[in-house]
């Protein structure tokens, strides 16, 4: 085979530098490891956000489980969080196994998946084209720019980087497996395949950049003309059949009876689809005003449309009469438009518009082209040599520095979201997520004002008003916030939260059946709810329904096996009913847990000597 290398003009590398191959590799990965960690190491200080890091960490007991046989039965089987990702879930436990709940190692974990990434990327691009710094631009470009940090520093999207870690891994071992096509290569290939999968399933387009490589850089077509489709097929099948089963376990996980149907109308997805296709194109080349979340849009123009249609147009039909010349800018368009139709938004899922972690193996595309296309701008190989690398670099540092101011808004949800609403200040998601996180630091009428103008901008707001319902009862205003229980109730009566959150007004006053009532609802809707299950063993042992309170703190506890209070609670009844050695025990169990100071225990330690 033809190694592509010596198909193409010579890197723009200045003559001085007098490097052998091998040295430059090692340059280039020791640089691409010291400059990611220099612009990303910041996150490693950085608190989780209240944006689904709730449900990845933060109150997800099966991840406070750390690494178990239960927990990792749950992870095959759930479909929790919209997706069924089993090896990001046990990622997670593993983290918690390490850290706790100390957000900082999540951080350095992401960050470590996305250095190796960037290695790998260099790696499978300098095996099959041969040429170093191409291919450092490459890597580079994917380690520093902005539109990444979103996938880096939110804990909540470890299923990026590592689906993306084995997608770079699923590529190298299918390059090694094309030098030398064995079985044993190609299942190793088809076994990586599907652990990305497991992680991500945005990489179900894999099998669709295998063919782009073989036509370039590998050159496979030339040597399979006389049989390409039979080739391909036998080949590729297997890994497209896993594309389709993939597809449709995820379509399943997102749009079961539990979650929510398609938000938007047809006619709406497929503008905006259009439309953020060209504006990912937008902010890769100019990465400014990036925000967690963009709320979706009813009100594009057809001229914005039209003009972002012509555009795919227009480079589509350009790439595709060059392919045969310049076979690079053919599979870097392909590779950016492929890669990104799983979550372009003609299926919709959830209220944004578009998101900044959805470029992170599109953006490779582009690279592709700007590394092997701009070369083609310079006729002469010096004019080549004394620009394009210093532009590179130049580049490069730009980016890492717009990447490092990023980073820093990710510090923590008020800095996130404040960001977010400098930007745009009709952002309902940024107003209500920054409400929740002024609540939990005790300014519940800021909370409040936040949540009003998430209200107003919003069609469904159930969460709001159950959040909002939190604030006044903080604040002691306890029939605005039943008030706003209810009506988060009624427009969306299978909202476990609220009915937890309603219940717990009922208990406060004194109202026990009605709040068990509620907690039932709440355990019938999220079955693993503790803290309903915690707050119903309180109700029942108030209406003296022991053994049922009993049963409720017990289940607590099998679900959280570190829950102080509930073998605090439970010690407390088993020594109200005589049950001296049972109450003893747990009484010695939530002391060992650090809770000896809780009333219960304290009144009951005479009986436990």
């Amino acid at each position: 085979m033809t190694k592509p290398a010596d198909l193409y003009i010579k890197e723009a590398m200045p003559n001085k530098i007098n490097i052998s191959p091998r040295k430059q590799k090692l340059i280039v990965y020791i640089f691409l490891i010291v400059v990611t960690l220099a612009v990303f190491w910041q996150v490693n200080q950085y608190s989780f956000v209240n944006i689904d890091d709730v449900i990845y960490v933060t109150e997800n007991i099966h991840i406070q489980s750390g690494i178990t046989l239960n927990g990792l039965c749950w992870a095959f089987n759930t479909t929790d969080a919209e997706f069924w990702h089993p090896l990001t879930w046990i990622s997670l436990m593993f983290d918690y196994q390490l850290y706790g709940l100390d957000a900082g190692g999540y951080h350095l974990t992401n960050l470590i998946l996305h250095i190796l990434s960037t290695l790998l990327l260099f790696r499978l691009f300098n095996r099959m084209t041969g040429m170093v710094w191409r291919s450092a631009f490459v890597a580079a470009l994917f380690a520093l720019h902005p539109l990444h940090v979103e996938s880096v520093a939110w804990i909540a999207e470890r299923k990026d980087v590592l689906s993306a870690f084995l997608f770079m891994l699923t590529l190298c071992i299918y390059v090694y497996y094309t030098e030398k096509p064995v079985i044993g290569r190609y299942l190793l290939v088809l076994f990586f395949f599907v652990l990305a999968l497991m992680s991500k399933p945005m990489v179900v387009t894999l099998p669709v950049i295998m063919i782009l490589l073989d036509y370039w850089p590998l050159g496979r077509f030339e040597s399979k003309e006389d049989n390409l489709i039979t080739w391909q097929l036998k080949e590729k099948a297997p890994f497209f059949v896993l594309s389709v089963v993939f597809s449709i376990i995820t379509l399943y996980a997102q749009y079961k009876p539990s979650v929510k149907r398609f938000p938007f109308l047809l006619g709406p997805r497929i503008g905006n689809a259009l439309f953020s296709f060209g504006t990912y194109l937008k902010k890769i080349f100019w990465p400014l005003d990036l925000v967690v979340f963009y709320p979706f849009s009813y009100q594009l123009t057809i001229w914005q449309v039209l003009g972002a249609s012509l555009l795919i147009i227009v480079i589509s039909v350009a790439v595709i009469v060059m392919a045969k010349r310049f076979p690079h800018l053919f599979v870097g368009w392909l590779w950016y438009g492929i890669t990104l139709l799983p979550v372009i938004g003609i299926i919709q899922i959830g209220s944004q518009a578009m998101a900044d972690r959805y470029t992170y193996l599109p953006l490779i595309g582009i690279g592709i082209i700007l590394a092997w296309g701009m070369p083609l701008l310079f006729q002469h190989e010096c004019i080549r040599k004394k620009i394009l690398f210093p532009a590179g670099i130049a580049v490069l540092i730009i980016l890492s520095v717009l990447t490092w101011q990023q980073c820093g808004y990710w510090k923590n949800s008020i800095t996130l979201f404040s960001h977010a609403l400098q930007i745009n200040n009709d952002n309902y998601l940024a107003h209500g997520n920054f409400g929740f996180a002024l609540f939990e630091e005790g300014k519940s009428e800021e909370a409040i004002d936040h949540y009003n103008k998430a209200m107003r901008m919003i069609l469904n707001p159930a969460s709001v008003y159950s959040n909002r319902g939190n604030a006044y009862a903080k604040l002691g205003q306890y029939q605005r916030a039943f008030d706003d229980y209810n009506e988060a109730i009624r427009l969306e009566p299978d909202y476990a939260d609220a009915y937890y959150n309603r219940g717990n007004i009922y208990r406060e006053f004194g109202q026990y059946q009605k709040a068990v009532k509620d907690y039932n609802e709440s355990i019938h809707l999220k079955k693993d709810n503790i803290r309903a299950y915690y707050n119903r063993g309180i109700a029942y042992t108030k209406l003296g329904y022991y053994q049922l309170a009993i049963d409720d703190f017990t289940k607590a506890t099998d679900i959280k096996q570190d829950f102080a209070n509930a073998y605090n609670s439970r010690g407390a009844v088993y020594l109200h009913q005589g049950n001296r050695k049972a109450g003893c025990w747990d009484a010695q169990k939530a002391c060992e847990l650090g809770n000896c100071e809780i009333l219960e225990v304290a009144k009951y330690k005479r009986d436990c000597r």
